[in-house]
């Protein structure tokens, strides 16, 4: 008889606690940011659009949490495999729905499996990327 599968995904506690801790260091850098979490499957777990953040960011901050957590790697890694490669470099992008190509989305890794993935939008992407580090330095995995 065949076993079912069992996953391990991100609780509402630790989305809590990284969206805090996000928007802490959201406010250090003085900027608002839009924060979204994805389980491990990419779907919306947790969600924060700061006060004044750019409509846009709203998209983009999910895309980067659904690409880190359906590849596995925080979305700033793809540039580095892609920009040798001009038919990935031209396919990837726009050949794969919602993948983001820059940083910002980092998948949550607990116990060697993805569990979820966080993505963050609103300033440069190294900005995003440090708003993101915090929240994902906030679970101590």
């Amino acid at each position: 008889m065949s076993e079912p599968l069992i996953k391990e995904s991100i609780s509402e506690e630790m989305v809590l606690k990284m969206i805090e801790a996000a928007r802490k260091k959201a406010k250090e850098i003085g900027k608002a940011f839009v924060i979204a979490i994805v389980n491990e499957e990419g779907v919306l777990k947790g969600f924060l659009r700061m006060d004044n953040a750019p409509l846009i960011s709203v998209q983009v901050a999910i895309d980067k949490a659904y690409t880190a957590a359906g590849f596995g790697i925080p979305t700033h890694q793809w540039y580095e495999l892609i920009k040798n490669d001009p038919p990935l470099a031209l396919g990837a992008p726009s050949g794969i729905q919602r993948l983001i190509v820059f940083g910002g989305g980092y998948p949550i890794i607990y116990k060697g499996k993805v569990i979820g993935g966080i993505g963050v939008s609103g300033g440069h992407y190294t900005e995003d990327m440090e708003v993101a580090k915090a929240a994902l330095d906030a679970l101590k995995l």
